[in-house]
This record gives structure tokens, sequence and C-alpha cells, in this order.
């Protein structure tokens, strides 16, 4: 019990005092931006399920493989906030209070809405690409699903879960939700989760950028262990120092 306990603080330990004492400072004023986002849902699922709503949410919303490029380019970043039409909204609801709450505190909202964008949009364009390759291949995907409305934040759900266990240290976490989102792909092969996966690898593009550009940026990186750096060479311009008497150096 003691080893699962300090396992636990190692894992999680980091991550839980960021999002509590936030929390405990600012309450619900530390994730506006969730608490919009999560209004924003709630308010796109009441109208789509009215009669006169359906059809002006899909026209802005609804992301289809089979639509035009541009149009679904632009209608990308409002589809992350039209639950899918097969499941219930309180599940979209949750992940977005739980997964985009803490990503909101822990990383900000800029960086949070740019990496929701960004694993979004790689699911959209891999459904695309995976129409191409055709169910034959193992990336693939059935002509069918083309006609599949796409939307829903759970790729920006994936992504971000797995880009805040890597930046605050809960690697097994992360892993844990890379391996959930391959036993889905194995057990169904559905759209969303090769959809997920696709998410997942553009975050961890991401990650591997930015650890490159930090290594880039560390002095000496480029030294050799046990290689010794050549001798100064002193500049005949410069005149030597002057000796200090020891009483003054006192």
């Amino acid at each position: 019990m003691n080893r699962l306990a300090r396992w636990a603080r190692t894992e999680w330990g980091f991550l839980y005092v960021t999002v509590r004492d936030a929390l405990v400072r600012r309450r619900l004023r530390a994730i506006p931006m969730t608490l919009a986002a999560m209004a924003l849902t709630a308010l796109v699922q009441v109208v789509q399920n009215q009669s006169w709503g359906y059809g002006p949410v899909q026209r802005l919303g609804g992301v289809r493989a089979e639509d035009p490029l541009w149009p679904a380019l632009l209608r990308t970043p409002l589809s992350l906030f039209v639950p899918a039409p097969d499941l219930p909204v309180w599940g979209a609801l949750i992940q977005i209070l739980f997964v985009f709450g803490v990503a909101e505190i822990c990383l900000g909202r800029p960086r949070t809405l740019a990496l929701a964008y960004a694993a979004t949009l790689a699911g959209t364009l891999y459904a695309r690409l995976g129409i191409r390759l055709g169910f034959d291949s193992l990336l693939g995907l059935p002509t069918s699903d083309a006609r599949v409305v796409d939307t829903g934040p759970s790729a920006a759900v994936v992504g971000l879960a797995v880009y805040v266990g890597w930046r605050y240290g809960a690697r097994w976490t992360a892993g844990a939700v890379t391996a959930a989102m391959a036993v889905e792909v194995l057990l169904k092969g559905n759209l969303a989760g090769k959809e997920h996966l696709a998410a997942i690898f553009a975050v961890v593009v991401l990650i591997a950028v930015s650890r490159l550009r930090r290594f880039r940026r560390r002095p000496g990186r480029l030294a050799v262990p046990g290689a010794h750096s050549p001798a100064p060479v002193p500049d005949p311009h410069r005149s030597a120092p002057v000796p200090v008497p020891a009483r003054a150096r006192r």
C-alpha cells in the first residue's frame, strides 16, 4: 500500500498540487475557458436537437471527410464543441471539465486552445488520408466513413491528456491513455479510434519539436566529455591586470 502511495505521489503529485493550489486561490476563476467551452457545448447540443437547429449547426460545425477541404477546415474549430450525435452530451461535458480544466491551469489558455485545435485538426486530416488509403491498408478506412459526422471534443481531450501527462511527469498516465486508444483501434478499428491515435501522434510530434528546440538552446550541448577546449589567446591590446596589494584585498 505504501509503495502504491509513493508511486501515486511520484506520478500525480506535481500535477495535483498545481491544480489544487490554483483552485484554492481562484476557485472557478481559474478555469473560465473551460466553463465557457462547457456552456457552448451544452448550447450547441440544445440547438442541434431542435427541428430548426440541426441544419445551421451542421453548416457551421459539422465536419465530414467527404466535404471540401477548406470549408471543413473553417468548421473544425466549432466542431470541437458539437457533441457527437450518437453519444450522450454529459460524456462530452465531463471530458471538457476534467481535461480542459487541468490543461487550462497547467498550460494556460493559449497553449490549451492551440493543442486542442492541433489534435482535432490532425484527426480531421487523417480521416481524409485514411479513406484515400482504403480499408485494405493498415491505416486506411472504409469509404462509408466519408459520410460520418466527425465532431466532438474527444480527439482534443486525448491529445491534451497526453501532453499534460508528459509535461508534468505523469508519464505512465500518458502511456496508459495511448495504450487505451491503441486497444480501441484493435477491437473496433473505427474512425473515432484511429482519429484519436492521429491526435496523439500530432501531440508527440509537438513534444519532440519542443524538446529539440530546448536542446538546441542549451549551452555547451556539443561539448564532448573528456575533450579539452583550446587555451584562450591573449589580447595584445589589453593591458595586464594590475596586482592588488594583500592589505587592500582584505
